[in-house]
């Protein structure tokens, strides 16, 4: 299938202190790192605008000062200092200084990596702008990927990968604060995982759920997804899972016997969870780690 044909276009008004860095990794960063295409600070004024489409690469903007814009999947967006995007450039998009104020901005185009898993599970809960205000972690960041990618050594590639971890780790942490309120569990939802950690030998149900706590399974189920990152099945699972790992670690037990340990009544699906997730089967498991 042919590529979709690359849009780009723009005007590049920026200061003469500004700094862009184009940069062409190794065949090794390609294959196994993260790695930059372009970065820079630039100090631009109107009217200044990069539109693309089609291109393979990912870009984050951290707002330093002024007053920028940016157009993504049909939304517009106004940024300030503090503010901070994270675009994967495949998509139409379009960013901007006005004509009210200056727009001074820290960049960088990276790719490689699981870049594109790092951007869908960023996005998950849908696109958003990221408030930095109250952390220099972002900006520090994008500093040192230049600072590295301008004084380059035999280490460099593999610096940078490491900030740009770094750098996504923090995107993905401010995500995880706003989605659930910084961190802050409300109380059901402490009772309930405390519940799930004491009683998961029992049958769970939402109903269980529904009954002790007095919500709705509905509300249960959209709040514990919210605070947790997973389902509230899904967290069973993995607290059972775990329990079989210990037990098939330091007991010999039966596979049909950890299965009901756990507080599962079916050999065969507790098998096919387990495989699902540890990539092999409890026997293999208890094999590798029995020693």
């Amino acid at each position: 299938m042919k590529k979709p044909a690359l849009l780009e276009r723009g005007i590049h008004t920026w200061s003469e202190d500004s700094v862009r860095l184009i940069l062409t990794p190794s065949t090794t960063a390609k294959k196994l790192y993260f790695y930059t295409q372009e970065a820079g600070y630039f100090k631009t004024s109107y009217p200044y605008f990069s539109e693309r489409q089609n291109l393979d690469s990912f870009l984050i903007i951290y707002t330093v000062s002024g007053k920028g814009y940016l157009e993504y999947e049909g939304h517009a967006y106004t940024l300030t200092p503090g503010k901070c995007f994270y675009i994967n450039c495949e998509e139409h998009h379009l960013y901007r200084t006005g004509k009210e104020e200056d727009w001074e901005i820290l960049w960088i185009h990276f790719n490689g990596g699981n870049a594109l898993g790092y951007y869908r599970e960023f996005t998950k809960n849908g696109f958003h702008i990221v408030d930095c205000q109250n952390s220099d972690g972002i900006s520090s960041a994008i500093r040192q990927i230049i600072s590295h990618c301008q004084h380059k050594d035999s280490s460099t590639e593999i610096l940078v990968s490491h900030l740009i971890n770094g750098l996504l780790t923090e995107l993905l942490l401010h995500t995880a604060s706003v989605n659930s309120g910084d961190f802050l569990l409300p109380d059901h939802i402490k009772e309930i995982v405390r519940d799930i950690d004491r009683n998961f030998r029992n049958r769970l149900t939402l109903s269980y759920f529904e009954d002790k706590y007095h919500l709705s399974r509905f509300h249960i189920a959209r709040e514990f997804k919210k605070y947790m990152g997973i389902t509230l099945n899904e967290y069973l699972i993995n607290v059972r899972i775990s329990y079989a790992k210990e037990l098939l670690k330091y007991t010999d037990l039966q596979i049909g016997e950890i299965t009901f340990e756990v507080g599962m009544n079916n050999v065969t699906h507790f098998i096919n969870l387990f495989k699902s997730r540890e990539e092999m089967t409890p026997l293999s498991y208890r094999k590798a780690w029995k020693g």
